[in-house]
């Protein structure tokens, strides 16, 4: 049910940015020239690609923000955080050739990635849509951690990060102080790490952003 849910708001944010897209194309006279964007969302992430976890999150935000250095090309900074839980029943574990450990484990993945955020806005004097397509490059700081009773297993390490998006500001005013921002991201970071026999090589997420622009 979670997977149909995620997957029905990634439909939602991409219909919202084709709309807008085609749409702001007849209206896009006539309004302040905005010099600076800025974000504080509501993130929704699903990570594929590893057997540590792969269950769906809304366990997320993301702030960004940076100023246009041309008329349509902005440069700020980003930084966000995941949390993504995965349930395993009991089972006998082997953490090294001479030990067992029979355990329910409870995995969480942690992600805060941070650094550069490149944004490409189609239309700078549009009056309600801003569609936009950005970038995001920096560093992720990523822990695996396994819970077992009273107990916990954990390992962290830091790579490599990188996330293209669309997305869509609403402004709710002629000034565009104030609006909805929703967005579609891929990303892809090259963390590697190991809890007892659960690992990732590389965290890839797909997910969505909704909230407040600025």
């Amino acid at each position: 049910m979670k997977t149909i849910n995620y997957f029905k708001m990634l439909m939602v944010v991409v219909a919202v940015f084709v709309v807008s897209l085609v749409a702001t194309t007849d209206i896009k006279a006539q309004t302040t020239y905005k010099p600076y964007f800025g974000n504080v969302d509501w993130q929704f992430n699903a990570p594929f690609g590893n057997d540590f976890t792969n269950r769906a999150s809304g366990w997320g935000a993301n702030l960004e923000g940076g100023l246009f250095v041309t008329t349509k090309v902005g440069l700020g900074l980003f930084v966000s955080y995941s949390t993504n839980h995965k349930s395993l029943p009991m089972e006998t574990l082997h953490p090294t050739a001479t030990s067992t450990l029979t355990a329910k484990q409870s995995r969480s993945l942690f992600q805060i990635p941070f650094g550069v955020d490149v944004r490409y806005r189609f239309y700078e004097r549009s009056r309600v849509c801003d569609p936009y397509v950005g970038l995001k490059i920096g560093t992720s700081y990523v822990q695996l951690s396994s819970y077992m009773s009273t107990f916990r297993v954990y390992d962290d390490c830091w790579g490599f990060y990188m996330s293209p998006e669309i997305g869509t500001n609403l402004w709710l005013n002629s000034e565009k102080s104030f609006g909805f921002n929703m967005s579609a991201y891929y990303s892809f970071s090259t963390n590697k790490a190991r809890v007892l026999d659960g690992h990732v090589n590389q965290v890839n997420n797909m997910g969505v952003r909704v909230g407040v622009a600025f």
